[in-house]
């Protein structure tokens, strides 16, 4: 399942590609988004971890009622939802699939409260070549240094 989530993340569709490059890097609203996610025995298209929200990119294959069946019980087996959009209406219609995104991650609830912004943060990095001041230094890494 990672190594198909691997290969779909370099093999974009173009409505992919359009739609990424808008929700990339917390671009949208400050909202982080994951790209062809797995999630239990499913690839989604787009995650939104903070929201629960999974974002659908339906071509003409799809099935309608398959895909509905599929989105409650993703609904009932993790708690996320899924909005769905069309390959076309990302192609002729971003402003619209952008608004009605924002609807939807509005309608979450945070899956964290309490947290600054809609994505927990990361503790620091330490910075590569940074050294600690003595006053930092424990007693323990002086006598491992020895």
């Amino acid at each position: 399942m990672l190594r198909r989530a691997a290969l779909l993340r370099r093999n974009p569709t173009e409505p992919e590609i359009r739609l990424w490059h808008a929700l990339r890097g917390s671009r949208f609203d400050g909202h982080k988004f994951r790209r062809q996610a797995s999630i239990g025995n499913r690839i989604a298209d787009f995650f939104c971890p903070a929201k629960g929200l999974i974002v659908e990119l339906d071509g003409n294959t799809h099935d309608r009622a398959a895909d509905l069946e599929r989105d409650a019980d993703m609904k009932a087996r993790f708690g996320y939802s899924t909005v769905r959009f069309t390959n076309e209406d990302v192609m002729r219609n971003m402003d619209g699939v952008l608004t009605a995104l924002q609807e939807a991650l509005d309608a979450q609830p945070d899956r964290w409260p309490g947290c600054a912004g809609t994505t927990p943060q990361p503790p620091p990095l330490k910075r590569r070549g940074s050294r600690k001041h003595a006053s930092e230094v424990s007693p323990l890494s002086e006598k491992e240094g020895e």
